[in-house]
């Protein structure tokens, strides 16, 4: 499930970088807004699924406070999902080698 999380989770950040790098510099510098419509909306359905599947994730994995402010705040700060990749790539290893441990013990 983490692996899916952070898939979302750089699905919305490309989305950000869509945003911020390409349709609001072209619909400012050049006066053409075209790609900010569905590419707004595409990091909207992003930002809805990044939520959306955190909530379900992080309850199911045992992440604590902290986990839970840096997952969101990541989602708030512009490229803070790119961030705090490493510490869901940490996560999802210990989860899986917690789980090869329980099926080696049992």
């Amino acid at each position: 499930m983490i692996r899916f999380f952070r898939f979302i989770a750089l699905i919305e950040g490309i989305t950000t970088i869509g945003l911020f790098l390409i349709a609001m510099p072209l619909k400012y510098f050049w006066h053409n807004p075209v790609l900010v419509p569905p590419l707004g909306m595409a990091h909207g359905v992003a930002f809805i699924a990044y939520i959306a599947v955190m909530l379900v994730t992080l309850p199911m994995r045992g992440f604590g406070i902290v986990g839970w402010l840096r997952t969101a705040l990541a989602a708030l700060i512009p490229f803070g999902t790119f961030v705090n990749d490493p510490y869901l790539h940490r996560r999802q290893l210990a989860h899986a080698q917690a789980k090869a441990a329980r099926l080696q013990a049992g």
